[in-house]
């Protein structure tokens, strides 16, 4: 008996005729997406396949009677005159084969099965390779397909999704990718980084770190809050110093001595270009205390002088201002305010064709270890040592040099006030030689503090730092300890000792962004780095 004949009658091939065509239409269908292949798989010479054309070269027998024929599309042939093989063309495990049997054919099956030249891969390898491209491409769109919630207006979606805390926002981002971007919305993340610790959100919830997505920064807000962080070492110096600092953009300005170098921040920010790019001099003793304003550094120093420097140019002025050293400066809207030790404060003007012409004196009967003024520039407030007046905090008129008010009436003496910071035209925050953190809200009363928060090991408070919203930082005077409060809290959050017995310093000064903590020691400059823990 011969092999089946390619030309047996329609009737006769039965049911497998209808396989072979769902086959083929498989076949087209992955062609149209792209599949490479050369042709159809499972086509033999005359485009049927048979049994017996698993064969390379072997045609169908001329007397092949029509009731052997039938197996369209390729099959294993039935009945004891079957050769065992499987047909190439078959849906099955070799599928992918063709049914050109060449030499030519085997050794590019050869090569893509040992890793050959790309040239030489096979549908299924191809195929594969296009579903996982396929798969890193994000979809532009949200998916056409899935809950209904997520075919809803996004104005709909995000207003359900802004009652969700930040685990949920978590959960539902990983369900797909199109989730993951929308969960991202710096819309969903406010009301959440607003409650965080240093998310750059104020109180009254103005954004001061636009350039950063919200969520980035509520997660390095976990970080504050539960303590983990890396501490590293930025500067160092030879001698003892007692330094203070400022923040500009990318720029640290750091007083050492009768100097003040500014460093620049490399991207990390958590590391300086060792070469300062600008000195700024002109003291005879050390810096004891500076800021920054419209451009311009204003210095005070023990020599009893203020200098007045330019950011951008070599301009220096430096005039005498008190007859003792100047412990502290601040400087607003044209004007500059001295405090220091020979127990006056004086206001100056900035205006270049008038430095050093003094506005006002006023006797504090006390030495000036601090000084602020208000942001609405109407007033200032002095910290003073609480040796003369039963007062350390009082507020006096910018404008006639008078007093307003003084805070407080159950201070100690000795309870002097070493820093001082506005947060708002009517709140300010104190802290000194008492051992207490106070916030002050002019608005109630000022004769009381409206909160408060007592270092717990007894130590004089050297200074503090706000994000304006919830955390607080201050630095003490034994062991280099920082401390981070909660102000919705009593308890101290978490405390960081950067110093040891020997080497025991206070913090003299502390400055944070949403990302890093810079304290100022005795003998060098700490960070704690908060983005990578």
């Amino acid at each position: 008996m011969g092999s089946q004949g390619r030309s047996g009658s329609p009737g006769n091939r039965g049911p497998r005729e209808g396989e072979g065509g769902e086959a083929r239409k498989l076949q087209e269908a992955r062609v149209a997406r792209g599949k490479r292949g050369k042709g159809p798989a499972g086509t033999g010479h005359g485009g049927r396949g048979s049994g017996a054309e698993g064969k390379p070269g072997l045609r169908p027998a001329a007397g092949a009677g029509p009731g052997r024929a039938g197996e369209e599309g390729g099959g294993v042939e039935e009945g004891p005159r079957s050769s065992g093989k499987r047909d190439e063309g078959s849906a099955g495990p070799g599928a992918g084969r063709r049914e050109d049997g060449s030499p030519e054919r085997a050794q590019e099956r050869g090569c893509q099965a040992w890793g050959g030249p790309p040239g030489t891969r096979t549908a299924m390898a191809a195929a594969a390779e296009d579903e996982a491209a396929a798969a890193a491409v994000e979809p532009a769109t949200r998916p056409a397909a899935g809950p209904a919630l997520w075919r809803l207006p996004e104005e709909l979606l995000l207003l359900i999704c802004s009652y969700l805390d930040m685990r949920a926002l978590g959960r539902l981002a990983q369900v797909c990718r199109w989730l993951r971007r929308f969960t991202s919305c710096d819309l969903l993340w406010r009301r959440i980084a607003r409650a965080s610790l240093n998310s750059g959100f104020t109180r009254l919830g103005t954004d001061l770190m636009t350039s950063i997505p919200v969520k980035d920064r509520v997660k390095v807000s976990q970080n504050w809050r539960l303590g983990r962080c890396r501490e590293g070492i930025l500067l160092k110096w030879r001698c003892s110093q007692m330094p203070w600092m400022q923040l500009e953009g990318a720029s640290l300005y750091i007083s050492q001595a009768n100097f003040i170098l500014a460093y620049q921040f490399r991207p990390d920010g958590a590391s300086l270009n060792r070469r300062p790019f600008r000195v700024f001099a002109g003291h005879d003793e050390d810096v004891c205390h500076f800021v920054l304003a419209n451009s311009h550094i204003v210095s005070a120093g023990g020599d009893g002088k203020i200098g007045v420097h330019k950011l951008h140019s070599t301009f220096t002025v430096k005039y005498s201002a008190h007859e003792q050293e100047v412990n502290c400066v601040d400087c607003k809207g044209g004007i500059i305010v001295s405090g220091s030790r020979d127990r006056t404060a004086k206001v100056w003007p900035l205006a270049s064709g008038r430095l050093g012409q003094c506005l006002h004196t006023i006797q504090t009967e006390d030495r000036v270890w601090s000084i602020a003024i208000s942001p609405i520039l109407s007033s200032f407030v002095t910290g003073t040592a609480c040796c003369g007046h039963f007062s350390p905090l009082r507020i006096w008129d910018l404008n006639s040099g008078q007093l307003i008010t003084h805070l407080g009436s159950d201070f100690p003496p000795g309870a002097g006030v070493l820093d001082v910071m506005y947060e708002s035209p009517s709140t300010l925050l104190s802290c000194g030689y008492d051992t207490y953190v106070r916030y002050w809200d002019l608005r109630t009363s000022a004769r009381k503090c409206v909160m408060e928060w007592e270092e717990p090991h007894d130590s004089t408070l050297y200074c503090l730092q706000t994000d304006g919203n919830h955390l607080l930082a201050t630095g003490s005077s034994y062991y280099g300890v920082v401390r981070l409060w909660d102000r919705r809290q009593r308890a101290c959050l978490h405390a960081f000792p950067l110093t040891s017995t020997p080497l025991s310093s206070p913090v003299y000064c502390l400055r944070f962004t949403t990302r890093h903590l810079y304290a100022a020691l005795s003998y060098n400059l700490h960070i704690l780095d908060f983005q990578n823990p």
